[in-house]
C-alpha cells in the first residue's frame, strides 16, 4: 500500500447501533437462548410515540398555495375583463365608444393577453432552469430580478457577433454532466463532455444566443409580465381618474350604459393587474427579503447545492397549485419529491433526488421518516441498488449518495431484508469493493490482488468503506449472511480488506479511512463466522479455506499493538472459526498465531481499557485447545504451563487459564505426563476457588481439579490437602452443595454438575473413606436427581446459539452410574 499518495476522503461516520452482534453467546461455552436478541436495533419492536415530524417544506407548500390563490384570482378577473371587453364593449359599443377608449381597451387586451400567455409558460421555463445543478449560481432568484444588468446585456447581445458569444457559451453545446461534489462547501461542478443538450443551455435562435438561451427566456417572460401589468394599471388609472368617456345625449339611447360598462372594464383591469403585482410583491418579499428558500434549505441542512433542490420542489408545488386544485401542492413532501426524481432519466434530476435523500437520511430530525418511506417503496430500493453499479465518473456523486442511503437503510432489520431481497443486490454491493487482480496467473500460484486507492478522478476508498458498512449491517441477519457467502467472489474480496501491513499498523500517520476499512472488513468476517446453524458451519469452512484469512489476522495480532480494537476483532474471528475442527487445525498450523495469542494473553502493563483484548485471547486459546491434541502439543512446545499456573492468580484471566489447563490435562496426558505434573502447583488456587467462588469461575475450577488430581497419587493428593489446609470432607460437602444448588442443568454453567461428578469419582477412587462421607452428605440422592433432570444441555462442550457442538465423549448418565457403583461398594 502506498501511503504517500494524496487521498481525498469523505467522512463516513460509524454506526451508533451499539455493539456488533456475534450470533453466538458472549461465552462460547454457554448456550444462547433463542429469545435473546442479536441487536436491539434490529428488532421490530413497537416504537415509542414520537412527536409530529418536523417538515420545513410545509412553509413552501403554504407559500405556493397563497401565491396560487392570488394568481387564480387575478386570472379570473382577467378572464372576466376580457369577456366583458369583447362581448359588452367591443361587441355592443364598438362604434359608440370614444376613439381613446377603443385604443386603451385594445392595448389593455393585447398586453394582458401577452401577460397571460407568458405567465402560462413562465413556470415551464423555470422548470427547465432548475433541471441543471450547474445553474445553481446562475439562475438564483436574485439573478432573475437583476433588471439593469439583464436589459443592458440583452441589448448588447443583439449586436454581438455569434462568434464572440460562442466563446463564452462554448457553442451553447452541453458539455456538462453531474460530477461529484468534493465536499459540502465545494459545490461548483466540473463540466464533463456529454452527447445531449442541457435544456437550460439550448440556443433557441442562431443569433443573439445569450438572450435566447432557454435558461434566460424565463427572465424575459418575467419582465414582460411586470411591464404589461404595470402598463395596465397606468392606463386603467388614467381613464378612471379622467372620466373622459364622453357624454351621451337623450336621443342616443345606444350609449346609455356606455359609461358604466367602461367603469366596470377599467375597474376589472385595474383589479386584475393590481392582484398580479401584489402576488409579485409578495413573492419578492418572501423570496428576496425573508429568504424563505434559503431558510428551508438551512433547516434541511442540504448545503449550498441544496438550494437547487428546494427551488425545484417549490416550483413543482406552485405548478400543481396553479394548474390543478390549489390544494394539490399541499400534498407534496420533500421525501416523496426526491424519490420521484430517482426514477427520472435525467442525470441532474437523479443527482438532486439522491442528494436530498442522502441528507435527510443522515439528519437525525428526518432520518426515521425518510428511511421508513424508502423502506416500504420497493421500486426506490431497486433503483438505489441499481445505482451502485454506475461506475461512470460523471455519476460518481449519484453512486456515492445511493450507497450512503442504503447504508442507513440497512440499519433496520426489515429494511435490510428488503435490500438483500432485491435480485442482484449482493452483486451490486460487491461492485463497491474495488480490488485489482492481476490476470494470467498459473494454476500453481495465486494471482496478486491490490486494493485500489483514491485518485484525483475517483474516490475508490470511499466506496470501499461504504460497501463494507452496508455488508456489516446486512450481516446482522442470519439469512443475509448466507446470501453474502453465496455471492460469487464477495467473501474473498472482504477478506482482502483485512490485510494490514506492518507499516500501516505501526504508522501513527496512517489515514483513518484505511484503518476503518480494515476494521469494517474484520467486523463483517466476524459476523459471518459467528452465524449459527448449517449456514454458519458452511461460512466458517469457506472463510478458513481462503488462504489469506488466518495469516492476515496473525499480522494484526503481531503488529497491531496500537489498534487493540482490530486485535480483538481478529481474535474473535479465530474463536468463531475454532468451532470447526478443520479450521482449528488450520489456525494451529499457521505459524505464529498461537504464539501471538499467548503473547497478548500474558502481556502485563496493558491499559485497563484493553483488558478485553487479553480476555478474548484467553477465550480463543481455550477454544483452540478444546478437543485438539495437536494444538495442545503445540502449546507444550511454547512452554507456557508455568505462566498459565501463574495467571490463575489473576482475577481477570483465571477462567481462561483454567480452561486452557484443563484441555492440557485432557488431551495431552499421553506423551506429556512429566510436563503436566507442573500443573500441581496450581492445586492450592484451584481448591480455594472451589470452596469460595461461585458461577463460572467455580465451574472451570471444579473441572480443572477433576483433571489435575489424576496426575497425583493418593499420597500426593493427601499431602496437598494438608498443605493447603483443606479437609477432603470440606471439599465433598461443597460438591454436594453444588448439586443441591443446581437441581436442573443451568444455562450459565452447563457443565458444572458433570465436573462435580467427575471430581467426586476421583475422590472416591483415591480414598475409600470418602464413600462414607458422601453417603452421609446425601450424595446418592443428589445423583438420582441428576439422572432424572439431565438434558442435552449437559452433553456438549461448546455451543453455537442453541445448537450444541462437540459432544462429550462420556455421557453424564455413565458418570452417574459409575459414581453410584462406587458409593455402593462396602
Amino acid at each position: 500500500m502506498d501511503h504517500k499518495e494524496e487521498i481525498i476522503h469523505v467522512h463516513i461516520p460509524e454506526s451508533n447501533a451499539g455493539p456488533i452482534p456475534t450470533g453466538i453467546s458472549p461465552n462460547i461455552f454457554e448456550p444462547q437462548r433463542s429469545t435473546e436478541k442479536r441487536d436491539s436495533s434490529n428488532t421490530d419492536s413497537v416504537p415509542p410515540a414520537r412527536p409530529p415530524a418536523h417538515a420545513p417544506e410545509k412553509k413552501l407548500t403554504l407559500f405556493a398555495l397563497r401565491l396560487a390563490v392570488l394568481e387564480k384570482a387575478a386570472t379570473g378577473l382577467g378572464t372576466l375583463g376580457f369577456i366583458w371587453a369583447t362581448v359588452v364593449l367591443l361587441g355592443g359599443f364598438a362604434i359608440a365608444i370614444e376613439t381613446s377608449d377603443f385604443w386603451f381597451i385594445t392595448i389593455i387586451l393585447l398586453i394582458e393577453g401577452a401577460r397571460i400567455f407568458s405567465r402560462s409558460h413562465e413556470l415551464e421555463w423555470q422548470h427547465q432552469v432548475t433541471w441543471s445543478i450547474a445553474d445553481v449560481g446562475i439562475t438564483s432568484f436574485l439573478a432573475l430580478k437583476s433588471s439593469s444588468h439583464f436589459i443592458v446585456k440583452a441589448i448588447r447581445s443583439i449586436f454581438r457577433p455569434i462568434q464572440a458569444v460562442s466563446l463564452t457559451s462554448q457553442h451553447s453545446r452541453e458539455i456538462t454532466g453531474s460530477t461529484r461534489v468534493k465536499d459540502n462547501k465545494n459545490w461548483h461542478q466540473n463540466k464533463m463532455p456529454s452527447r445531449i443538450w442541457t435544456s437550460s443551455n439550448v440556443p433557441l435562435l442562431p443569433y443573439a444566443q445569450w438572450v435566447f438561451l432557454s435558461k434566460n427566456v424565463s427572465k424575459i417572460l418575467y419582465w414582460l409580465q411586470l411591464t404589461s401589468a404595470t402598463t395596465c394599471v397606468v392606463l386603467s388609472l388614467m381613464k378612471l381618474i379622467k372620466h373622459d368617456f364622453g357624454e351621451a345625449s337623450k336621443d342616443e339611447t345606444d350609449k346609455t350604459n356606455r359609461k358604466s360598462a367602461l367603469y366596470i372594464f377599467y375597474a376589472l383591469a385595474l383589479a386584475e393587474a393590481s392582484l398580479f403585482l401584489l402576488e409579485k410583491a409578495y413573492w419578492e418579499w418572501k423570496v428576496i427579503y425573508h429568504k424563505i428558500l434559503e431558510e428551508v434549505n438551512k433547516e434541511f441542512q442540504l448545503g449550498p447545492s441544496g438550494i437547487v433542490s428546494i427551488r425545484r420542489f417549490f416550483y413543482d408545488a406552485y405548478s400543481k397549485c396553479v394548474f390543478g386544485s390549489i390544494f394539490d401542492g399541499l400534498r407534496m413532501d420533500m421525501i416523496s419529491f426526491a424519490m420521484e426524481l430517482l426514477a427520472s432519466d435525467s442525470q441532474d434530476e437523479q443527482a438532486i433526488g439522491t442528494q436530498v435523500l442522502r441528507q435527510l437520511s443522515i439528519n437525525p430530525q428526518f432520518s426515521d421518516d425518510t428511511l421508513q418511506k424508502i423502506g416500504v417503496t420497493i421500486s426506490v430500493i431497486e433503483r438505489l441498488v441499481e445505482m451502485l453499479n454506475w461506475k461512470d465518473p460523471e455519476e460518481e456523486e449519484i453512486r456515492q449518495s445511493a450507497a450512503e442511503i442504503l447504508s442507513k437503510l440497512a440499519g433496520k432489520k426489515q429494511n435490510s431484508l428488503r435490500v438483500a431481497g432485491i435480485p442482484g443486490a449482493m452483486e451490486s454491493i460487491s461492485s463497491l469493493l474495488q480490488v485489482n487482480q492481476s490476470s494470467g496467473s498459473a494454476a500453481d500460484e495465486i494471482s496478486e490482488k491490490q486494493i485500489v486507492f483514491d485518485n484525483k478522478h475517483y474516490a475508490f476508498w470511499t466506496f470501499n468503506n461504504l460497501g463494507l458498512l452496508i455488508l456489516k449491517k446486512l450481516a446482522r441477519d442470519h439469512d443475509n449472511s448466507g446470501k453474502i457467502g453465496n455471492t460469487r467472489g464477495l467473501l474473498p474480496k472482504i477478506i482482502d480488506f483485512t490485510h494490514a501491513e506492518e507499516r500501516l499498523l505501526k504508522d501513527a500517520r496512517a489515514t483513518s479511512s484505511q484503518i476503518l476499512s480494515v476494521k469494517r472488513s474484520l467486523q463483517v468476517v466476524k459476523m459471518l463466522a459467528s452465524t449459527t446453524g448449517a449456514t454458519g458451519k458452511q461460512l466458517r469452512r469457506e472463510i478458513s479455506e481462503v488462504v489469506f484469512t488466518i495469516s492476515n489476522i496473525r499480522d494484526i495480532l503481531r503488529y497491531g499493538e496500537k489498534h487493540p480494537v482490530l486485535q480483538k476483532l481478529g481474535i474473535e474471528i479465530l474463536t468463531c472459526l475454532a468451532l470447526d475442527e478443520d479450521s482449528t487445525e488450520r489456525i494451529g498450523e499457521t505459524g505464529g498465531v498461537l504464539k501471538e495469542l499467548f503473547n497478548i494473553f500474558f502481556k502485563d502493563g496493558m491499559p485497563k481499557n484493553q483488558d478485553h483484548v487479553r480476555i478474548a485471547a484467553g477465550e480463543a486459546l481455550g477454544m483452540l485447545a478444546s478437543e485438539s491434541r495437536r494444538n495442545c502439543h503445540r502449546f507444550f512446545s511454547l512452554k507456557v504451563i508455568d505462566k498459565l499456573v501463574e495467571v490463575l492468580e489473576v482475577p481477570l484471566l483465571q477462567i481462561s487459564a483454567a480452561k486452557i489447563l484443563r484441555n492440557f490435562c485432557t488431551y495431552g496426558e499421553v506423551n506429556c505426563f512429566r510436563e503436566l505434573r507442573g500443573i500441581h502447583a496450581a492445586t492450592p488456587t484451584v481448591l480455594r476457588a472451589i470452596l469460595t467462588q461461585e458461577g463460572k469461575l467455580q465451574e472451570v475450577m471444579v473441572g480443572l481439579a477433576a483433571r489435575v488430581f489424576k496426575f497425583m497419587t493418593s499420597e500426593e493428593s493427601t499431602t496437598m490437602f494438608v498443605r493447603v489446609g483443606i479437609q477432603e470432607e470440606e471439599l465433598a460437602r461443597t460438591l454436594v452443595h453444588i448439586l443441591k444448588k443446581y437441581p436442573c442443568p443451568p444455562i450459565k454453567v452447563p457443565r458444572i454438575r458433570r465436573f462435580v461428578i467427575e471430581l467426586a469419582i476421583w475422590m472416591i477412587k483415591a480414598n475409600k473413606t470418602n464413600i462414607r462421607i458422601f453417603k452421609e452428605l446425601g450424595m446418592e440422592r443428589e445423583l438420582e436427581n441428576v439422572t432424572e433432570s439431565t438434558s442435552e444441555l449437559e452433553s456438549f462442550n461448546i455451543f453455537s446459539g442453541t445448537v450444541g457442538l462437540r459432544r462429550h465423549s462420556t455421557a453424564i448418565h455413565s458418570l452417574v452410574e459409575t459414581a453410584m457403583k462406587l458409593l455402593a461398594d462396602k
